[in-house]
């Protein structure tokens, strides 16, 4: 008797259509219960179609934009603290110093996202930028909110250490109050080009969607995290600058260090949000419901499918899908016509959204129900 499964289609990662003698001798449809075909990522789609080198290249750039920026501004605020003595201007340098490294991780984990398939991971890695985004909020709440906290605290406890002073450079005598606001507005400067970056690489992505539903739904990480990280930092530095200010417009030092836990809470804050979307894609999320229902369309408007029983999606990474679907097909189908019609459905799909690249499609046996007397639902 002929197995009740038989899989049909190039291994996992293969380059290339499904070889002639891979696929079995055809079967009457009667002697299977089921015909299982998963098929994986073996197939080229013939449409012009880069959505993964695209999205890709938008992020690295805002990455890039962020790096440069933020190194620019650690150094500019580090040399004002140290001559200044602010302490808000010392947590925003190591906040600042914070972000530069936090670049540096997420392009890692998209060079390490995009790595092939092999036998121990048969999806890829896609989930790898996932676990460095994580790392990225964890850092940002732990250096840059704690070491913000930690600083405020201990200049509130203690007004009188830590006060702006002046400086004197090239025989020139500076105020500390003119001093910080030069390096400040410095910073803005800067983190408003990379928040330009962000901003504009981050609209590219989200179309016309909402700037909230474009975050919830984003399965790509990096832009967005940039983007929170530059509207934390900007936040970060207008605090500082109004702090600084206050301090010296009321003597009241103790101003100095409340700016500072300020700064520490939208730290904290923008780290919690990226640490709960990194936790939903770590954990595996569908499609949107957009694209779940193109897919069940594309399927049910193949002629010879009765009906999509079962339609499951799961993102392995930004830019790759696994799709199972379970589907009713015409009775009177022979084995092979059964796989001629999946595999018209893996074209189409694949053809008009490329990140799906593994799918795995059961065709479901009516004969088999018939004789086992259930009436065809």
């Amino acid at each position: 008797m002929p197995p009740a499964n038989w899989a049909w289609g190039a291994g996992v990662g293969s380059v290339g259509a499904p070889r002639e003698h891979d696929r079995p001798p055809p079967l009457p449809l009667s002697a299977l219960s089921t015909l299982t075909l998963p098929l994986s990522n073996a197939y080229t789609p013939t449409r012009k179609h880069a959505p993964t080198q695209t999205d890709m290249a938008s992020s690295k750039k805002a990455i890039y934009a962020a790096i440069l920026g933020n190194f620019a501004i650690a150094v500019t605020k580090f040399l004002g603290a140290a001559v200044s003595g602010s302490s808000a201007m010392l947590t925003e340098g190591i906040h600042s110093l914070v972000d530069t490294g936090n670049g540096g991780l997420l392009l890692l984990g998209i060079r390490r996202s995009k790595r092939p398939p092999d036998e121990q991971h048969p999806y890829g890695y896609g989930k790898s930028l996932y676990f460095y985004t994580l790392i990225v909020a964890v850092l940002i709440f732990g250096l840059g909110g704690g070491i913000s906290l930690y600083e405020g605290i201990l200049h509130t406890l203690d007004p009188g250490h830590g006060g702006p002073t002046g400086a004197t450079l090239f025989g020139v005598t500076i105020g500390g109050l003119t001093l910080n606001t030069i390096v400040l507005v410095a910073a803005i400067v800067f983190e408003g080009f990379a928040f330009r970056t962000a901003w504009q690489e981050f609209n590219k992505v989200r179309g016309d969607r909402g700037l909230v539903d474009a975050i919830r739904s984003s399965k790509d990480p990096t832009t967005f995290t940039v983007l929170f990280e530059d509207s934390a930092a900007m936040a970060g530095l207008v605090v500082a600058l109004v702090g600084v200010h206050l301090t010296e417009a009321l003597q009241m030092p103790v101003i100095d260090g409340i700016a500072s836990i300020l700064i520490g809470l939208i730290l904290c804050g923008v780290a919690s949000l990226l640490v709960w979307e990194s936790k939903k894609l770590l954990l595996g999320e569908a499609a949107g419901p957009e694209l779940r229902a193109n897919l069940r369309r594309m399927a049910d408007e193949d002629p010879d499918v009765e009906a999509v029983l079962r339609s499951m999606t799961l993102h392995m990474g930004p830019h790759s899908l696994v799709l199972n679907m379970d589907l009713k097909f015409t009775p009177s189908l022979s084995a092979e016509e059964v796989a001629q019609a999946i595999d018209r459905v893996e074209r189409r799909i694949r053809d008009e959204h490329p990140e799906v690249r593994f799918i795995f499609i059961e065709a479901e046996s009516l004969t088999g129900r018939r004789a086992a007397g259930e009436a065809p639902s």
